[in-house]
């Protein structure tokens, strides 16, 4: 049955092929139209990336936060930093500017210099009133120069929140609705208001430099620029690998077929997102490109075993018969190799993960079956190859270089040896030096004004993030306590201590600020109540928190007024950092917290990236031992050997440790985007090993098991073909270094040099072994080969016809 399914189905498959080639090719159209009509179920995310599990333990938390206070990300802030702003003919600008926003429904609240209101005290009602900040009737350079003394000087409530005393810096805020932050309408909402075009005009007009941020708003932007980015990447690698293949075949025929292949492949990428009904991501925006690099390779060992075949025999129907007989067992099992490696991310739990790796491992399983068909049908319709089509197999660089690599291996196999080793250890110290890292900006453009943007309300505003501190008192009313507002007091004081926290807001800021207003505005009040304060002023704030927009309480406190909210923003700071100050504050809430009578959660955008970000690195070193389990489990299917997957193994284990040991030398931490590359890298790189030991199998029962002779024929076929693919993947994958994303760039770069380093390792280090562990792993008992017996069936004609 084994050697049925190694010899017998390979013959079978061919014949099937190419005895139905219309049928088989119209099948690919329209199973191409088919995919074509899905794109329009293709949809980008309109929320962020979430890395952990739905039922995980923080995300639970997180989504009862959201439960009791509403969506947290729904701020975008406009700000600015100069002294011209409080003028008649900047206010009115500012007043024209803002009031489109304010008319749009989309928007929930504004806090603004032109609709500011203060807090003021109803003696009548015995509770408190919003009174506006500005007389619009009194409007004139004079009147502003003094409101913008009392709005630096007599509002200690939204320092921090509205401007920084000390450097003169001013932030707005706009609030929109709750309901429409994760969807379209938060798109249209941006482009809409606050285009570039519109900045822009603004700053024309004033002479201001505005800068805008906020969540709702770096999301639309970021999100614009992965899109945008689809199509560089796809551009990008159809040029780059058209013209490296061009180079090595000279075959304007063989450069278009392939481009015809892997488009066709982008095209199903496209249509598997929209059959699925995933969104389109960061990760899964580079599938298509991802596409293209990866089925560049299949075409290449195809295609040169069709010429290798011509040139030996000169007989075109044969030699179709042989790329597919011969090749197509060895690049089945290269494909499933790759597919195996992104194919581990499915178990990773996490949502954007899983997604990505569905994606990708069902099309480069498509991306086989594309290739297997429509190469050998496209060249079976055209004229035989010309001599000039075939004269890159013996180009005198590719000989000089196949030399070179045998001369090291023949007479400087203890130098590789040791060379590997150092290689080893060097590697396993740099691993000591990584650090974990990675924020929800981190990687975004550097370069986009929007980033610059964030950089302005970091240095002014400390930072965008938000983290939330949720303070359950487990007795209804029980938020407004005096002992609680004490212990909430001492926590933020906590956090005003930490330089890369923003200074917090919670119902302690508001009962100061009704103290002060209780006391006509006076801001030397803005403090807790005394004891004999507290009756009448939270009986104020009481009868102030009626339903409606006028609620002062509902933001910091729930509708029970059992849970409590401490609101805070953070910098752009690696995991690292953060860890260390969720630590910090966790310290002072057990302290000040008795955990029988108070229960206090971390949770908001930030916390919950920090905890995914550490969940996906765990769930991630498991999926790559996991890749290495699957491989190997091929890896025995092909050679019956446990030696041969040891030996098979190593070169391609070594580069992943040179790769991480050159992170941890360069700085360069370990974080979501540049874990994958592990994966991903040794997906790939083993598919050189398989076409080596492929070959090299052949060989062995062509030269009768000489291991010689065998090893330096697999070098002179396999290493051309080794050689053009991992050119053409080192750059494919640098092709992500044009991203704007750091975490692209990273996941380009590392994965670019870890295959580079790969092809060398199976060139070289590979043979090395091959030749020094002999006999051993030669055993034709031991080295039993059934899925690749195919390759030996035509062995002595082959022979023949090359002498």
């Amino acid at each position: 049955m084994l050697k049925w399914l190694s010899t017998s189905f390979w013959d079978y498959i061919a014949s099937r092929i190419l005895r139905n080639r219309v049928f088989l090719l119209v099948l690919i159209v329209l199973f191409t139209i088919f995919m074509g009509f899905q794109w329009k179920n293709m949809r980008f995310t309109f929320t962020e990336a979430n890395l952990l599990p739905d039922d995980h333990e923080v995300n639970i938390q997180y989504n009862s936060f959201l439960d009791k206070f509403g969506e947290e990300g729904n701020l975008v802030v406009l700000g600015f930093k100069d002294d011209n702003f409080f003028n008649e003919k900047n206010y009115k600008a500012w007043e024209k500017f803002t009031s489109e926003i304010k008319k749009d429904k989309a928007t929930e609240l504004t806090l603004s210099i032109e609709d500011l209101r203060v807090l003021g005290k109803d003696t009548v009602a015995q509770k408190f009133k919003f009174i506006p900040f500005v007389n619009h009737d009194s409007i004139s350079d004079i009147y502003l120069k003094r409101k913008e003394k009392e709005f630096f000087n007599d509002l200690p409530f939204y320092e921090g929140m509205l401007f920084n005393k000390e450097s003169g810096a001013i932030r707005f805020a706009v609030y929109l609705d709750k309901k429409i932050v994760n969807t379209p309408a938060r798109k249209a909402f941006i482009e809409k208001h606050l285009s570039q075009e519109k900045i822009n005009a603004f700053e024309k007009e004033t002479g201001l430099d505005l800068r805008v941020s906020g969540m709702p708003y770096i999301r639309t932007l970021n999100a614009n620029s992965i899109i945008s980015e689809i199509g560089l990447f796809v551009g990008a690698a159809l040029g780059i690998t058209s013209l490296l293949f061009f180079f090595f075949f000279r075959s304007f025929r063989a450069t278009m077929i392939s481009m015809f292949v892997v488009i066709i492949g982008v095209m199903w990428s496209f249509g598997t997102l929209g059959l699925l009904n995933y969104e389109i991501t960061v990760l899964t925006a580079i599938i298509p490109p991802l596409i293209i690099v990866i089925g560049i390779p299949n075409c290449i060992f195809l295609i040169n075993k069709y010429q290798q075949e011509i040139k030996n025999h000169g007989n075109k129907a044969k030699s179709l018969q042989r790329v597919i007989s011969k090749v197509g067992n060895a690049t089945l099992l290269t494909n499933l190799t790759t597919a195996a490696g992104f194919g581990t991310f499915i178990f990773t739990d996490s949502k954007l993960l899983s997604e990505f790796g569905t994606v990708a491992s069902l099309n480069i399983v498509f991306l086989f079956i594309l290739c297997l068909i429509i190469i050998p049908i496209v060249y079976s319709y055209m004229p035989m190859p010309k001599e000039k089509h075939l004269a890159h197999l013996g180009k005198n660089y590719m000989a000089a270089f196949i030399r070179w690599i045998e001369n090291t291996i023949r007479h400087h196999r203890i130098a590789v040896f040791s060379t590997s080793i150092i290689i080893m250890i060097l590697g396993i110290i740099g691993i000591y030096q990584i650090k974990i890292s990675g924020s929800i900006i981190e990687d975004m453009p550097k370069k986009a004004p929007f980033f610059k943007d964030i950089q302005f309300y970091e240095k002014e505003f400390d930072g965008v993030m938000p983290l939330e501190i949720v303070i359950d008192t487990k007795k209804p009313k029980g938020a407004l306590k005096k002992v609680t507002l004490k212990r909430i007091e001492e926590l933020q004081e906590t956090i005003i201590e930490i330089p890369e926290l923003s200074k917090p807001v919670s119902v302690v800021n508001l009962v100061k600020y009704a103290k002060q207003a209780y006391y006509n505005g006076n801001p030397e009040f803005y403090e807790l109540p005394t004891k004999q304060e507290e009756a009448f002023i939270l009986s104020y704030i009481k009868n102030s928190a009626k339903k409606g927009n006028e609620n002062m309480l509902k933001s910091y406190v729930d509708s029970t007024g059992q849970y409590a909210r401490v609101t805070t923003f953070m910098r752009d700071i690696g995991t690292d950092k953060m860890k260390k100050i969720e630590e910090r504050l966790q310290d002072k809430i057990n302290h000040i917290f008795p955990k029988e009578r108070y229960e206090v959660s971390l949770t908001g955008k930030a916390y919950v990236f920090e905890k995914g970000t550490h969940y996906l690195i765990d769930n991630l070193v498991q999926s790559l031992l996991f890749a290495i389990v699957l491989i190997s489990l091929l890896m025995a299917y092909m050679f019956r050997s446990f030696k041969m997957i040891i030996v098979s193994l190593l070169p391609n284990i070594l580069p992943l440790i040179m790769t991480a040991g050159l992170m941890g030398y360069f700085g360069i931490p370990i974080k979501p985007s540049t874990i994958l590359v592990f994966s991903i890298a040794f997906g790939i790189s083993v598919d050189d090993t398989i076409h080596f030991l492929a070959k090299y199998r052949q060989e062995l029962k062509a030269n009768d098991w000489k291991i010689k002779r065998s090893v330096y024929a697999t070098l002179k076929e396999a290493g051309i073909s080794m050689f053009y693919t991992s050119v053409v993947l080192f750059f494919g994958f640098s092709v992500f270094t044009l991203s704007n994303f750091g975490g692209t760039v990273a996941l380009g770069g590392l994965v670019a040099t870890t295959l580079l380093f790969a092809m060398l390792s199976n060139l070289i280090l590979l043979p090395a072994l091959l030749l020094s562990l002999d006999k051993t792993i030669a055993n034709q008992e031991e080295f039993l080969e059934p899925t690749l017996d195919i390759l030996a069936e035509d062995i002595e004609e082959e022979n023949s016809n090359e002498k």
